[in-house]
């Protein structure tokens, strides 16, 4: 299953409340499930962005539904970036020569 990454940021509406942020990625983590994905990894950071999420999804239209969906309800702003694992970077490189 491929691997995404999503850097978020809060939203002004997110940041205001963001007390029920655990609520919000409880539902956001069962709304993957249901789609046929599984977050890996979320991680809350400092700097540019306040989000870092590694998750896997069927496709890259569930991943993009997905992040339709979190953008859609305000809270975070995302960007999305597919993952490519180590086994197939290598094999991308090996068929540069």
């Amino acid at each position: 299953m491929p691997t995404y990454v999503m850097l978020a940021r809060w939203t002004e509406q997110g940041i205001r409340d963001i007390d029920g942020a655990s609520r919000r990625i409880d539902a956001a983590k069962k709304t993957l499930t249901e789609m046929g994905g599984q977050f890996r990894a979320l991680y809350m950071t400092l700097g540019d962005y306040d989000l870092v999420a590694i998750y896997d999804a069927p496709d890259d239209a569930v991943a993009a539904r997905f992040m339709l969906i979190l953008g859609k309800m305000g809270n975070v702003r995302t960007t999305s970036l597919k993952a490519f694992p180590e086994e197939a970077f290598r094999q991308i490189i090996a068929s540069l020569t």
